[in-house]
């Protein structure tokens, strides 16, 4: 990683040699150590560090974006001339307005946790040598990755915007799978990689493999499911990417679009954007410098609101929300830190209250199937099992879902008291266990195998 001198340097190196009207630098660095393994051995390490330097000109309403790895002299010199011969053929975009200013806002500048730092490869190994002696006892075999990032990122502006903030994270997933196709996966999230639970992942994970062996069919029909918070989270996911953000909100290519106010989902569900939840140990601010904002999304069933960037809040009439991307992005502002509010049950609670469900542990490849109607398509995976009579029965052979996302949250029963960080492309959710009703699952063919 780059420092926070260092960091600065660069960027008002960048600044002062701009030729532009307003220009903008963000330096991204960051170490990734990663070990993959399968059949119960390590097949991967890596240990590598990259560096993006991102330069925004703008000039007469023109608007250039360059981004390079190479922070040399000549690099940063390249960089800037190509951003100049950009402008040269890019069309005025007429509702640019303004980089961002300063706003004044004292943010948290350093989040690196010291039990990842410390987290070695040796450390990684043992973790799967671990892993392996859960499977060994179930006769499974595993998979996975361990994964530990470290990052830094600094930006600034001609108009006098300047921030600076490191931090790190880890986090391990495991599939246990056995010779007949039963498996079983967890994942944990955690800002400190000495604090995820090993063994605790490992024999989740067998349980639910042993148990999965000999599945049954069911016939295809709406169901009563009990959603681990992982697949809430595959649902919540594409939810947000479909209606979140400004963009398409104010392209009307949203569901939120014109539903602000209105009721479009439960009234016992809540969503919202919250870098500020502590476990997250998220970026305070975003690739503006601006900083970021807790922001209701939906409340209470009610559409509340989107994530913004300084562009689209101008645009809006609003102020941004601290939510831009890479301004290399063509997708605009997403959310990346989502909570779901808790409830009062727990997954036991629920499993005891259901005549006849499917508990479903998460969803492989959800895709969109209909946006405006929030309409996904995916199957069960890695464990799921009917729920007869308050009791877990038999596994069940995976389904796959044609489902409308705000439907099923419009359909939920119960929620879980507890919550857990679900990591997935880069963005945080946290996450309680849902019981919901009336769920679209039909029998998967016997030769459709992902």
């Amino acid at each position: 990683m780059i420092d926070k001198g260092k960091s600065f340097e660069l960027i008002n190196k960048v600044l002062a040699e701009a030729k532009a009207d307003m220009a903008e630098a963000i330096l991204e660095s960051g170490r990734l150590t990663l070990t993959r393994f399968a059949e119960s051995r390590i097949h991967q390490n890596i240990d590598t560090e990259g560096t993006n330097l991102y330069i925004r000109l703008v000039k007469d309403k023109k608007v250039s974006v360059i981004v390079t790895g190479d922070i040399s002299e000549e690099g940063i010199q390249k960089a800037l001339a190509d951003g100049v011969a950009m402008l040269g053929y890019i069309p005025p975009d007429e509702n640019f307005d303004t980089l961002p200013s300063p706003d004044g806002v004292t943010l948290e500048e350093d989040s690196i946790v010291g039990g990842t730092v410390s987290y070695s490869a040796n450390k990684r190994a043992e973790a799967v040598a671990r892993i392996s002696q859960v499977c060994h006892k179930g006769n499974l075999e595993a998979a996975g990755a361990f994964r530990i990032e470290e990052n830094s990122i600094a930006i600034g502006n001609s108009l006098g915007a300047l921030r600076y903030y490191s931090g790190n994270n880890a986090q391990l997933s495991i599939t246990l799978s056995g010779k007949n196709g039963e498996s079983g996966w967890v994942i944990e999230y955690n800002p400190d990689a000495g604090k995820i639970d090993i063994d605790g992942l490992a024999k989740k994970a067998a349980m639910k493999a042993v148990t999965s062996r000999n599945p049954i069919s069911l016939s295809d029909g709406q169901y009563t499911v009990i959603l681990e918070p992982a697949a809430v989270g595959q649902l919540l996911i594409l939810l947000s990417f479909m209606g979140f953000g400004v963009k398409t909100f104010y392209q009307k290519r949203s569901f939120m679009a014109g539903k602000i106010g209105q009721k479009i989902a439960g009234d016992n569900f809540t969503v919202y954007e919250d870098p500020a939840e502590p476990f997250f140990n998220a970026l305070p601010f975003d690739y503006e410098g601006v900083a970021r904002q807790k922001v209701p999304l939906i409340e209470n069933g009610i559409a509340r609101g989107v994530v913004s960037n300084s562009y689209y809040a101008k645009l809006l009439g609003e102020k941004s929300t601290g939510n831009a991307l890479s301004p290399n992005n063509n997708y605009g502002p997403y959310p990346v830190n989502l909570v779901v509010s808790t409830g009062d049950s727990s997954i036991e609670e629920m499993i005891k209250s259901t005549g006849k469900g499917i508990l479903i542990t998460h969803f492989w490849y959800l895709n969109f199937l209909n946006p405006m109607r929030t309409m996904v398509t995916g199957t069960t995976r890695d464990g799921t099992f009917l729920i007869e009579n308050g009791q877990i029965g038999a596994p069940i052979k995976n389904m796959r879902t044609n489902q409308s996302i705000l439907e099923a949250f419009s359909n939920i029963e119960a929620i879980a008291r507890d919550s857990i960080v679900y990591p997935q492309y880069s963005i945080l959710m946290k996450l309680p266990a849902m019981k919901i009703n009336n769920f679209n699952l039909v029998a998967e063919a016997e030769d459709n195998k992902c």
